[in-house]
């Protein structure tokens, strides 16, 4: 039996609205800072209800492309709007909690055992990717490549085979749900001073402590709009 005959997929009214967006963008040369239209008259010129276009814009939101200011319109985050498709939207939000109750159960062990088993290697390794990360925000970046060296430096001082082999396994999963939370408004500044909290406990040889400040760090990062977000009709 062929399965290409399945019944097509039928697209939300504002997953249109998007793709109408994105043309906008594109043909009016928009850049990061500009301003959209107000809700009401891109309801208007598309044609379209005013919740539809409110639906889109929330997607955006999610996506980090927008930022929607309270009382003070919609703004462009970036150059283009280049936008996920929602399935994949869905996909990854189905997904996203057990990663994260993947990474706090593991990452907590794992910063409770780098305070008691660190070296002085380890420690020079967690304190370059702080720094890598502090340069990346502070070019306007949102410090991904730096959080992912600092999680890998905290797993190497570990010193655990077996635990390493575990975070190795779920990497994907890990790189998603560090993408998703480092794109939240104010977070890669947050997340940076939540890191050094950690090394700081790891520093002081401090097992307990480092535990506990990786454990809220981690549940920071399960904080993500993409988990309030309903795809809708």
């Amino acid at each position: 039996m062929t399965d290409a005959l399945r019944p097509m997929p039928r697209q939300r009214l504002y997953e249109q609205v998007l793709d109408r967006l994105r043309q906008y963008v594109t043909e009016g040369g928009l850049r990061a800072g500009d301003r959209l239209p107000p809700e009401r008259d891109l309801a208007r010129r598309l044609g379209v209800s005013r919740a539809s276009v409110k639906q889109a814009i929330v997607v955006l939101e999610v996506q980090g492309l927008v930022e929607a200011r309270h009382g003070g319109g919609t703004y462009l985050v970036r150059d283009s709007l280049d936008v996920e498709p929602v399935e994949e939207m869905v996909e990854r939000r189905r997904r996203l909690p057990d990663v994260l109750e993947a990474r706090e159960a593991l990452e907590t062990k794992l910063a409770e055992l780098a305070a008691e088993r660190r070296t002085d290697d380890d420690l020079a390794a967690l304190r370059s990717a702080l720094d890598v990360m502090a340069r990346e925000i502070g070019q306007g970046g949102h410090g991904v490549e730096g959080d992912r060296l600092f999680h890998a430096a905290v797993t190497a001082a570990a010193h655990s085979s077996l635990l390493a082999e575990f975070m190795r396994s779920i990497a994907p999963q890990i790189a998603e749900s560090r993408t998703e939370s480092l794109r939240q408004p104010a977070r890669p500044a947050r997340s940076l001073a939540q890191h050094r909290a950690i090394l700081e406990a790891i520093t002081a040889a401090d097992p307990r402590r480092a535990a506990t400040a990786m454990r809220r760090h981690v549940r920071t990062v399960a904080k993500v709009r993409l988990l309030d977000w309903e795809p809708g009709d």
